[in-house]
């Protein structure tokens, strides 16, 4: 049985304004209603980090900006074990000194556990 629906809501962020809400998912997207800029999907199982936490949200941005989101599970909310995403900004740094040292997207190595391991995934 799934656990996700198709009409149950996503996660969309503004890094800018550290904000996110609860959204049904349209095709036009969201705006923020802070600074009404696009907001970002982040995903089903985004757990947003504390305002005041500007790294955190840094890391967030970084993670957004490859074009990745937060999914747990695959898309249908079967999988068993939620997809890595990086935590720290010292997470992302080892990711990008990986991701340029291999020549590979900087968002496959984000999708990684252990960076210095071109053929795992997360």
């Amino acid at each position: 049985m799934c656990v996700y629906g198709s009409s149950d809501p996503m996660h969309y962020a503004c890094v800018p304004c550290r904000v996110s809400f609860k959204r049904i998912a349209r095709g036009d997207g969201h705006l923020c209603p802070n600074c009404s800029r696009p907001m970002a999907c982040a995903g089903r199982d985004f757990a947003a980090p504390r305002r005041r936490d500007r790294k955190a949200w840094s890391v967030v941005g970084v993670v957004l900006g490859a074009g990745l989101r937060y999914e747990g599970f695959e898309a249908c909310g079967c999988g068993r074990e939620p997809k890595f995403r990086p935590r720290t900004r010292a997470q992302v740094r080892a990711r990008r000194i990986a991701a340029a040292r291999d020549g590979v997207p900087l968002a496959e190595t984000l999708g990684r556990v252990e960076p210095a391991e071109p053929g795992r995934a997360g």
